[in-house]
């Protein structure tokens, strides 16, 4: 009898090994794929190497500066003596090219490890460009280069990322003008730091360049700092700012920013002009999905060049998924990670629970953080969904007057029938962490009361979220 042929593992090709494409890659390995992962930079993409994990690494050394400046209110104080033996207030001084060096060094042990994880895992990794070609993906060393491998597929997940939007007329030179790729190579702070754009990136990297000792002026060309979060929250970022010395200019927006002697010089609409020694560019993101041949391969994509994928992370193509910044979907590395799982999962027949946006949680590292679930109070304003919404904040919580905190809020939001909690918004240092308990809150659908049956410890900035919860109390809900 003629032996039997072993069943063909199920192929499942990658391109891109950022946040999206890693968990593809391994969630495949883990179900029992063939796996190949194409990347051209490195793994974790440029989310690990060049964006979040560096950018995360500055804002922390940022905190630190905050920590030491505002430890005299706790009552620690910092003295080096003088020849006559005298003490005296020691000023604090950022080594940037030291932290630059450590952020970089980082994010280098971080992509390490994940390709530790995918070798040992048994995925096949290839450093080059990807591209479709039929039903398999060419690899070049780089863009138009000559094809070196071809590999074939039966499922392709693309999570090739998206890199910081340029303009002509203030084209980042990576000296003067630069994008937040740029930025870890400077050696000592900017005199004078000008921010072009408000949004998520611009407003953390201002906070962080302020707290380390720049000069900073943040040009924002809305009506407030971070216009697409929630306003309470917007509105504190912007009265800390301020309030710590930095310039933020509102609806101005720039024209152009060119270098000049030994600076640049940032034009608004207006005329005026905005001195500084080094310029952030910050506005906006586009897809890296040119010479995928998306089009070729019948993937739908948007004007922008971001690829069309539903909560599943599936294109058009059913055998093509794509994941991360290069979807239009939600660019947050969480996301990007769970849609690559989803994609795999979806591919291989596995359990799938499709993405709910509404209850993605997201964060901004500025000083204090702002962490965001569900529902927000705008949409209950807007009619958009019935609500109430009760706001609690950190100056009355005893843990933050311990720690000196005095910026920021807990603010619930719950829908009117059974008083299910549906959004939240915390503003404080670490609310990132904070945030977790609403999370679940809202995943599994918890009323108020339930929430604030649970126990928090006394003091604990935790505790502000069950005295919101318990604020919201309806009666006969119990």
């Amino acid at each position: 009898m003629a032996a039997q042929t072993p069943e063909r593992k199920h192929r499942i090709v990658v391109i891109g090994g950022g946040p999206g494409g890693y968990e593809a890659a391994l969630s495949g390995a883990q179900l029992g794929a063939d796996v190949t992962l194409v990347e051209r930079t490195g793994v974790g993409g440029s989310a690990v190497l060049t964006d979040v994990v560096p950018s995360k690494a500055l804002i922390a050394s940022a905190e630190a500066a905050v920590a030491i400046n505002d430890a005299d209110e706790l009552g620690v104080q910092f003295y080096v003596r003088d020849d006559a033996g005298n003490p005296r207030s020691p000023a604090i001084a950022v080594n940037l090219g030291k932290l630059n060096q450590r952020l970089l060094r980082l994010a280098q042990n971080q992509s390490d490890d994940m390709r530790r994880a995918l070798k040992d895992r048994g995925v096949r990794v290839i450093e080059g460009v990807g591209r479709i070609d039929g039903g398999a993906v060419a690899i070049a060393a780089g863009p138009g280069g000559e094809d070196f491998d071809r590999v074939e597929f039966d499922s392709l997940v693309i999570a090739v990322g998206a890199s910081p939007r340029e303009l002509d007329s203030a084209k980042p030179d990576g000296e003067r003008i630069f994008t937040w790729k740029q930025l870890y190579d400077l050696q000592t702070l900017p005199e004078h730091l000008i921010v072009v754009g408000s949004g998520v990136t611009g407003a953390e990297f201002a906070s962080a360049y302020r707290a380390l000792g720049c000069e900073v002026t943040l040009i924002s060309s809305r009506d407030r700092v971070l216009p697409g979060e929630d306003a309470d929250a917007a509105d504190v970022i912007e009265e800390v700012f301020r309030r710590g010395g930095m310039n933020v200019l509102s609806q101005a927006r720039a024209e152009s920013v060119v270098v000049e002697d030994d600076g640049v010089v940032a034009t608004l609409s207006d005329g005026t002009e905005v001195r500084g020694s080094h310029c952030l560019m910050a506005v906006g993101s586009i897809p890296n999905t040119a010479g995928l041949g998306l089009e070729e391969a019948g993937v739908e994509t948007t004007d922008s060049g971001h690829i069309v994928v539903n909560r599943v992370a599936r294109t058009s193509v059913p055998n093509i998924y794509a994941a991360g910044d290069c979807s239009a979907f939600f660019p947050l590395a969480s996301v990007a990670s769970t849609q690559g799982r989803t994609a795999v999962f979806h591919a291989l027949g596995d359990e799938v629970h499709p993405i709910k946006l509404r209850n993605v949680a997201s964060n901004i590292f500025t000083y204090p953080e702002i962490a965001t679930v569900g529902w927000q109070e705008k949409h209950i304003d807007e009619g958009v969904r019935q609500g109430r919404v009760h706001k609690l904040d950190l100056a009355e919580n005893p843990r933050a007057k311990m720690q000196g905190f005095r910026d920021g809020f807990v603010k619930l939001i719950v829908g009117n029938n059974l008083g299910t909690i549906i959004g939240g918004v915390v503003v404080a240092p670490r609310a990132s962490e904070l945030l977790l308990a609403l999370s679940i809150a809202i995943e599994q659908r918890l009323t108020v009361d339930e929430f604030a049956r649970s126990w928090a410890v006394y003091p604990s900035l935790a505790s502000s979220m069950v005295d919101a919860a318990r604020a919201m109390h309806q009666p006969g809900a119990d």
